[in-house]
């Protein structure tokens, strides 16, 4: 029987390896946050896309669940289940029914926060 800390310790311990992939890939790499986002949203993707994010997520739960490389998976698994159901159509309309949720929490939470925190524009 798996206790619940063994649960936490792979969800933080894969978290955190995902987390270190992305750091490095800033620290050494010297990539742009942008840049790392997109590598990692792309790495979910096509792990999804070879049937590997599953069980990973199986295995490690919120570990690899709550990491960027998650919304890749969701894109690609929105998107593949809704081209089974309607044909090629369902490649673009498959991404966004499943992840539309999140970009609108995003869109939502990033107005809120310009408007409570009054951002200004970058000064030389």
């Amino acid at each position: 029987m798996i206790t619940i800390g063994f649960t936490f310790l792979v969800a933080f311990v894969v978290g955190g390896l995902i987390c270190v992939i992305g750091q490095l890939l800033l620290d050494v790499g010297k990539l742009t946050p942008g840049h790392t986002l997109s590598i990692l949203v792309v790495v979910g993707a096509i792990l999804d896309g070879l049937n590997l994010y599953e069980p990973l997520i199986s295995f490690a739960g919120a570990g690899a669940t709550i990491p960027i490389t998650s919304f890749g998976n969701s894109l690609t698994h929105g998107a593949m289940a809704e081209v089974e159901k309607h044909g090629w159509i369902g490649l673009l309309t498959g991404m966004f029914e499943v992840t539309s949720s999140g970009i609108s929490a995003a869109i939502l939470f990033g107005f809120i926060a310009a408007v409570i925190f009054k951002p200004k524009g970058k000064v030389d």
